[in-house]
């Protein structure tokens, strides 16, 4: 073991830590990358990796780590805020339109859905149901706003509040409004890669009155291994203008209502 590397083992949280942040920035990269980069074996980098797949940071493959997400793995909720904040920011604006004082407004755990939080601020008086922990703190104490948590078993990857205990919650409620965003869309339908969140989406579509899904472009012409549900489902999908035409094609054969904003 080299010197560096007998110095930089008393320090692997913080070397941990600079990793996850490196692989969110790149998506995807080498172990032999991150090898050279930090200065220690390859053997030291699978451990560090090892410990980031559990706390469900990244994902390992052979060769490398992402913090990208597969048909079979959503990415930490860290990496999703980063992605497309642009084109989910033009989906917030629009979806914040829709929204009317007196309203009672569920949000999902996603972080198209965290933006639209942002702008619920000054919307009161509202009632905002929600399981994700970021829109829970950013909403608590504000003024005019009735705040309903939908308690569960809390997943570190997603920030959020799943399980059994939050899909009864959600059945023992019925809001006006529900805004939701998935992972992947493909023909005529939502798809999600973890059943647990399907099932609590899916609760969340039959306790509103209405529902409004949220999908940037990147998340079209993408599958995933749940199907949520088929957006007809849903009373509008919003997407941004990157989407491509023939994504389109198929919702408008499929009787889909949608807006590009």
């Amino acid at each position: 073991m080299t010197a560096s590397e007998t110095a930089d083992r008393g320090r692997p949280a913080q070397r941990q830590a600079e990793i996850a942040e490196y692989v969110m920035q790149q998506g995807s990269v080498s172990a032999a990358d991150l090898a050279e980069m930090f200065h220690v074996s390859l053997m030291t980098v699978h451990r560090d990796l090892d410990e980031l797949e559990k706390q469900g940071v990244v994902r390992k493959f052979r060769g490398g780590v992402s913090a990208q997400p597969s048909s079979v793995f959503e990415s930490n909720v860290s990496y999703r805020l980063r992605a497309a904040r642009t084109e989910k920011l033009a989906l917030a604006q629009r979806a914040r339109e829709l929204v009317e004082p007196g309203m009672a407004v569920m949000l999902d755990d996603s972080t198209s859905t965290l933006e639209l939080a942002r702008l619920l601020v000054d919307a009161g008086p509202l009632t905002v149901i929600t399981n994700f922990l970021e829109t829970i703190k950013l909403l608590s104490g504000v003024r005019g706003i009735r705040l309903l948590s939908l308690g569960g078993e809390y997943y570190a990857t997603h920030d959020s509040f799943l399980g059994v205990p939050c899909m009864e919650a959600i059945e023992a409620l019925r809001v006006d409004l529900l805004f939701a965003s998935t992972s992947a869309v493909s023909g005529s339908y939502a798809y999600h890669q973890e059943q647990e969140i399907v099932l609590v989406k899916r609760a969340m579509i039959r306790c509103a009155q209405r529902s409004v899904l949220l999908v940037d472009h990147t998340k079209l012409g993408r599958v995933a291994l749940h199907r949520v549900a088929p957006l007809r489902d849903f009373d509008l999908v919003l997407t941004d203008s990157g989407a491509p035409a023939e994504t389109l094609r198929e919702m408008r054969e499929n009787g889909v209502a949608y807006e590009i904003v």
